[in-house]
């Protein structure tokens, strides 16, 4: 029987060209899918009334240490070289699996409460084997659409991130292929989540690619941020081992030479920028014009809850507010006008929703509102105080709205957030949660 959920009477942004924007219109869901949108469609189904809210796709979160849920805001105040000691060095170590499920469902559920329906979870705290299935367990509970990048270990800082020579286990990886990942059609897909030259010898660099190569899935990796990475040519040296390829997506770019930039882009890779993250912890300015002016269409990505607020709104906001700071201080000091090409608040919006879905290799089924696409969509309240009155709907979402907002979160076709409550289990989700932080916190003490 035809499960049939009709979207009425919202003010729809498909960020879909051919569709384009509805002041008053309609979506209609079938099985999961998006079947129509239009002005008004009549169908025999369950009517969720959208009146004054604002219909657009569900954002993409394009990297995020998901894991790190439980240690939210340990690090308020920390550098990219205080993270790896802090967080990699100090915490890592300690979870367990039941650390990471903990984490990982509360993680995705705020995803889902902040309308992020899409989340690439980069997964690089794979201790031991049952690691990796805490954390897709727990992903799976949650409902969210999930591409769960599978990474390294964290028992060492020396180990792992200076010249490493500790590969990731490619048994293990195949294993959770097999086991999880049999099928790319699911609502979770497997990537793998690497290290890259700078952190990793050459052996272990040219072996994961040739592992995710042979698995066909998509690779992840940070590169040019800070003062190590921003110095290592990661890029350049990915180039020299003959390995780039349109199935890496490369994270950060901050300190990216016009040469990589030129690399990353004719080899068809794709970009995820953590605005603010990249403004805070120093890895420097987030490189969205740069990435656009060299063809690419950059997503957006939360990266760690240690040190940074989980949602999207933030992310899109930090990213329009440097990027056209940089330019204005730059326009300032040579004495010219602004150039005509600066971010729009229609840009971020799409960069926070089809551009992510493009990063993460599922432009096929999300990221727009889109006939035929996946049923990922989120309703946010435009009645509410801090949204209206709404003039410019893209912009009352991209610099008005926030979590608070976001009233209706719908996945595959699934209500997870109705009448701006989650439909899961938050009270467990919460519990897991604060019992992982205290168990992780007394592991730390008896530890120091």
């Amino acid at each position: 029987m035809t499960r049939r959920t009709l979207l009425r009477a919202g003010h729809v942004l498909s960020m879909d060209p051919d569709v384009g924007d509805l002041p008053s219109g309609d979506v209609l869901i079938e099985d999961g899918r998006i079947a129509a949108v239009d002005r008004e469609i009549s169908a025999d189904a369950e009517v969720l009334d959208m009146t004054g809210r604002i219909v657009v796709p569900g954002f993409v979160d394009t990297h995020r240490h998901t894991w790190e849920a439980s240690i939210r805001n340990v690090a308020p105040d920390a550098t990219l070289d205080d993270y790896f000691v802090d967080i990699l060095d100090t915490f890592a170590p300690l979870y367990t699996p039941e650390d990471v499920y903990a984490a990982n469902l509360a993680g995705a559920l705020e995803c889902l409460n902040a309308g992020i329906t899409t989340l690439v979870d980069w997964s690089h705290i794979n201790n031991t084997p049952e690691h990796p299935d805490a954390a897709i367990r727990a992903l799976t509970e949650s409902g969210i659409r999930a591409q769960y990048a599978y990474g390294s270990a964290n028992t060492s800082l020396a180990d792992y991130w200076f010249e490493s020579k500790i590969a990731i286990p490619g048994d293990d990886v195949r294993r959770i292929r097999a086991e999880h990942f049999a099928s790319d059609d699911g609502l979770l897909t497997l990537a793998l989540a690497t290290r890259g030259p700078g952190f990793c010898v050459n052996d272990v660099v040219t072996s994961e690619w040739a592992l995710a190569r042979e698995l066909d899935i998509p690779i992840t990796v940070h590169v040019a941020m800070g003062r190590l990475a921003g110095r290592f040519g990661m890029v350049k040296q990915l180039n020299d081992l003959g390995l780039l390829g349109p199935d890496t997506t490369y994270i950060h770019c901050c300190y990216l030479s016009e040469e990589e930039w030129r690399l990353v882009a004719d080899s068809g890779g794709t970009v995820s920028i953590a605005p603010q993250v990249e403004t805070q912890m120093g890895h420097g300015w987030p490189p969205v014009m740069k990435a656009i002016e060299h063809g690419l269409r950059p997503s957006l990505s939360i990266d760690v809850v240690t040190t940074v607020p989980g949602d999207m709104f933030t992310q899109i906001r930090a990213a329009f507010g440097a990027e056209r700071a940089r330019v204005n201080a730059v326009s300032w000091q040579a004495d010219t006008p602004v150039p005509e090409m600066m971010l729009t608040a229609r840009q971020m919006l799409e960069i926070a929703t089809r551009n992510g879905a493009h990063v993460a290799g599922l432009e096929d089924r999300t990221g727009s509102l889109t006939p035929g696409k996946r049923a990922d969509i989120v309703a946010i309240d435009a009645t509410a105080l801090n949204v209206a009155p709404v003039h410019d709907a893209a912009a009352a979402v991209a610099l008005s709205a926030d979590v608070s907002n976001v009233e209706t979160v719908i996945v595959d076709g699934v209500v997870r957030k109705r009448d701006g409550r989650l439909t899961a289990d938050v009270a467990r989700a919460l519990r897991l949660v604060e019992e992982s932080r205290d168990r992780l916190l007394a592991a730390k003490e008896a530890r120091a």
